[in-house]
């Protein structure tokens, strides 16, 4: 069937054929592969593309210009924004000391999450239900996100990484792959990990890559930096700009450069105690 004609001053600019999935809820320039599979009330916008063998749950919503590459699986009550892209496989780059060149399944996000604009969200990843990962956020292959965490606006989420339930992961927070976040963790704006003690000198780094392992309703402030292979513990509170060079203990505050402990965290504070 031939495209539709756009006059735009002297030039006429030709649609691609109408999807033949196309109704009131198909927007009429969205491309939709025939093995796809969308529940009878999904909206999409216009110029989405959705790959083969995607699927998507009822009640979802897909904004404009969002790309689903083949074989994503969307659960129920989503909402897809503006230029998100799901499904994404990683670059390798010649040089590239994490990055691996094998198949990876579909990325999964569960019910009732939040995809923002300009998301994206890789191959091999696995996100809960009633997640938000805001505008500009990547998360990347091989990540899993617990449910009702948010992952804030321009968070970078790298591969191989795993984040716990319930956490916030606030604006511009960096996680590094070979990464371990558990339930309840607070990251602070600007938050920088690092999982390379060498700096990417000498072939003996690959075998020691470790990224931070942030325990269960730690706190990390706007600004601290985490080194290679660090554990913060239970409940520990790293403040603001503090650099952690050593292993933070369960339950304590660590402030300056690099952090030291300096007192208890206050009892009231607690996630035991309703904090």
């Amino acid at each position: 069937m031939a495209g539709a004609g756009i006059a735009c001053g002297k030039a006429t600019r030709t649609l691609p054929p109408r999807s033949p999935m196309s109704s009131d809820r198909i927007a009429p320039t969205a491309r939709v592969h025939p093995d796809a599979h969308l529940a009878p009330d999904v909206q999409v916008g216009e110029f989405v593309f959705i790959g083969e063998k995607v699927r998507v749950g009822a009640g979802c919503v897909i904004g404009h210009h969002a790309v689903l590459h083949d074989g994503t699986r969307i659960g129920a009550g989503v909402r897809i924004d503006d230029h998100a892209v799901l499904g994404k496989r990683p670059m390798r780059a010649a040089r590239s000391a994490t990055t691996s060149a094998v198949e990876l399944p579909p990325a999964s996000v569960g019910d009732d999450s939040l995809i923002g604009t300009g998301a994206v969200v890789y191959r091999g990843c696995t996100i809960g239900a009633r997640v938000l990962v805001a505008d500009l956020a990547t998360i990347r292959e091989r990540v899993t996100v617990g449910d009702e965490t948010i992952v804030g606006r321009g968070v970078a989420i790298e591969n191989d990484t795993s984040v716990g339930a319930r956490c916030k992961l606030e604006t511009n927070a960096y996680l590094t792959a070979y990464s371990t976040v558990e339930d309840d963790v607070f990251v602070a704006p600007g938050v920088l990990t690092s999982n390379d003690a060498f700096m990417g000198r000498t072939e003996a780094r690959k075998s020691q890559f470790g990224g931070p392992t942030i325990r269960q309703s730690a706190r990390l402030g706007v600004g601290a930096v985490v080194l290679p292979g660090r554990e913060i513990a239970t409940e520990a509170v790293i403040g603001a700009g503090a650099v952690v060079t050593r292993d933070a203990s369960a339950g304590q505050v660590h402030l300056g450069v690099p952090s030291r402990e300096t007192r208890e965290v206050a009892p009231e504070q607690l996630r035991a105690n309703g904090g």
